[in-house]
């Protein structure tokens, strides 16, 4: 039996999320702490305080560390009220890259490192990055991995440059993939590594400067200068790198999608009121077939996002890993996203590229979102493998 309806519960969690973003949050997009390189982590923490206040911080984490247990398909529904405005998720604690890190986290560490790494970034206390992005390495093809590690028994040694690393400055949770050489003591290969940022051998280079500006603290380009970590920083089984790293994509690659989904309908709902009071050539822009088509094409795409989204979470939830389906829902939905977010701008016509409304924002943002989690190129070939086997 297929049942779209949502729950009493889950629409009153939902309603209550899409309220403390709409009052609470949205005041805070024109804050000079969202600058180019996106919310300060000074603008986050404030933030955060406001939704541990709301209870409503960290929802998706496991009820034993205080937050809802949500399944996939709940999570669909409260992240998309959460993504009305692009620093929603970020006020809950359900951005990228925490959310993605959170999850994998919560599957592979042990509970000494749960305790050190997992907990504090739950709790809203310290920001976490995911580090195995690097210039002419590992990226979209993760085999390319460059960063080297080295084992004498005891100690891990790390070399490498990495960059885009997102939310590298201040962050206090690190994991680290890299290549470990071939040793006596464990498994070579792609290996994670939990590091404290505040290493000085962790250099930040620079901050880089990106269209996107949602996530905190912004990209940065980061060299590891042989640090040096004990062996209880290994995270999992070493050699095991690209495994976990697919546990942690499938999920948050929805969850991408999910947040997005909330940003596109606030610019839909701009563009709607707009063309309802603006006019033109003796009646309202809604009048005029061009844009009441723009805005029948959105709403077209927000709801074939929706259902794509939802079904790829039931699976999930379903025990599946539904790495085609999340694929094809990645693919999909970042790509009508962007049409959407396009089309806004081109109905609110002037003011559509300036910052006179979020919209700009949206748009800019959206584009990046194209990219997170693997480019749509990399998810049609992963897709049409699979169809022609």
């Amino acid at each position: 039996m297929i049942d779209f309806s949502i729950p009493d519960e889950l629409i009153a969690k939902r309603d209550r999320i899409r309220a403390f973003v709409t009052d609470t949050i949205v005041p805070y997009e024109r804050d000079p702490r969202l600058t180019q390189h996106g919310p300060t982590d000074e603008l986050r923490q404030e933030m955060i305080g406001k939704a541990r206040a709301a209870g409503l911080l960290t929802i998706q984490a496991p009820t034993e560390y205080g937050g809802w247990g949500l399944s996939h398909l709940e999570q669909a529904v409260l992240f998309e009220a959460a993504g009305w405005s692009t620093l929603g998720p970020v006020a809950m604690n359900c951005a990228a890259p925490d959310e993605g890190n959170m999850f994998i986290l919560s599957k592979v560490c042990n509970p000494e490192q749960a305790d050190q790494f997992l907990r504090p970034v739950i709790e809203g206390h310290q920001r976490s990055v995911f580090a195995m992005t690097e210039p002419g390495g590992a990226g979209s093809d993760p085999g390319q991995l460059a960063t080297a590690a080295t084992f004498d028994g005891e100690t891990f040694t790390i070399n490498g440059l990495k960059w885009l690393i997102t939310g590298a400055r201040g962050a206090k949770t690190w994991i680290i993939m890299a290549n470990l050489e071939t040793n006596d003591h464990l498994q070579g290969g792609p290996t994670l590594f939990l590091a404290d940022g505040d290493s000085p051998r962790i250099v930040l280079e620079r901050i880089m400067n990106t269209m996107d500006r949602n996530y905190v603290e912004g990209h940065g380009v980061v060299r590891f200068d042989n640090l040096q970590l004990p062996k209880e920083a290994l995270l999992g089984e070493a050699g095991q790198a690209f495994r976990y790293a697919q546990q942690r994509l499938a999920p948050a690659r929805l969850t991408h999608c999910m947040r997005w989904l909330g940003a596109a309908e606030r610019a839909q709902s701009i563009a709607i009121e707009h063309a309802k009071t603006r006019t033109a050539f003796g009646k309202t822009l809604g009048e005029h077939e061009g844009v009441s088509f723009m805005l029948a094409d959105n709403e077209i795409a927000l709801h074939q996002s929706r259902l794509s989204i939802l079904h790829a979470c039931w699976l999930m939830d379903q025990g599946e890993k539904a790495r085609h389906e999340s694929s094809m829902a990645k693919a999909f939905v970042s790509e009508e996203l962007f049409k959407v977010a396009d089309r806004c701008v081109q109905i609110l016509g002037g003011i559509g590229i300036s910052d006179e409304t979020v919209v700009e924002m949206i748009f800019r943002d959206m584009r990046a979102f194209r990219l997170y989690d693997g480019p749509t190129e990399v998810h049609k070939y992963a897709i049409g493998r699979k169809v022609l086997r």
